[in-house]
């Protein structure tokens, strides 16, 4: 009798396991499945960026054409400040500065000692200053569902300042004589359209890549800008 009611306690509690993790409903089995967790967002609804940047710029024409920046291409960096009131839109403002090396044409003249003949000469000499600007910003992006890549395009409009300087070489009362008219920077409005992506390494960390067109004041002053670095969102 003791055997037969030790089998039975024994025969129960193996069913008993069998039968465990699940659920009868309606004379259904039913299966407990865990939910998944969500996946990681690498961009915020709201969120404060500070970018941080080097910059490449290279003319439409070649510098002898160009009327403001006077160079073929220039090296600098700046910096953008941008508030994302919602996912995909932000406003901000950014400045850069970048070096441009201006070319100068020196006219000079000399006395020939055995004809008594005077000629006339032209050198040329570089000359870097500093040119910068300042342009409100406003950016379109996408941040890819649970994905570190954000493609955004961009544009704004603002000043810059540092460029548009002129040497003017003219005949002055004595025909044997050039005078240099030469006439200081300028600051003109600019206008910038670009697309670019970000790679966020954290939430917090990311990389950016992206050139734009920059309009200055007619078509014989716009220029190219390839920027590339470090993106920091709060």
């Amino acid at each position: 009798m003791k055997k037969l009611l030790l089998s039975l306690l024994g025969f129960g509690a193996i069913a008993s396991l069998a039968f465990a993790g699940t659920e009868t409903y309606g004379g259904k089995e039913m299966k407990q499945v865990a939910a998944p967790l969500p996946c990681p967002e690498w961009y915020a609804d709201n969120e404060f960026n500070i970018g941080i940047w080097g910059t490449y710029i290279f003319t439409e024409n070649n510098w002898p054409d160009d009327r403001y920046l006077e160079a073929d291409h220039a090296w600098g960096g700046g910096i953008d400040l941008k508030y994302f009131f919602a996912r995909y839109f932000g406003v901000g403002i950014e400045g850069w500065a970048v070096s441009a090396r201006r070319r100068v044409l020196n006219f000079g003249e000399f006395e020939n000692d055995a004809t008594g003949q005077e000629f006339f000469f032209a050198t040329s000499s570089h000359h870097s200053r500093a040119v910068g600007a300042v342009l409100g910003t406003l950016t379109l992006r996408y941040p890819f569902h649970c994905s570190r890549f954000s493609p955004y395009i961009f544009g704004g409009g603002g000043a810059i300042f540092g460029g548009g300087e002129r040497d003017t070489f003219t005949d002055s009362e004595n025909p044997d004589v050039l005078t240099n008219f030469h006439s200081d920077s300028t600051t003109k409005a600019i206008g910038q359209v670009g697309a670019g992506i970000e790679v966020r390494f954290t939430r917090h960390i990311g990389w950016i890549s992206d050139f734009g067109w920059n309009f200055v004041d007619g078509p014989d002053n716009n220029f190219g800008m390839a920027r590339t670095g470090l993106n920091f969102a709060f």
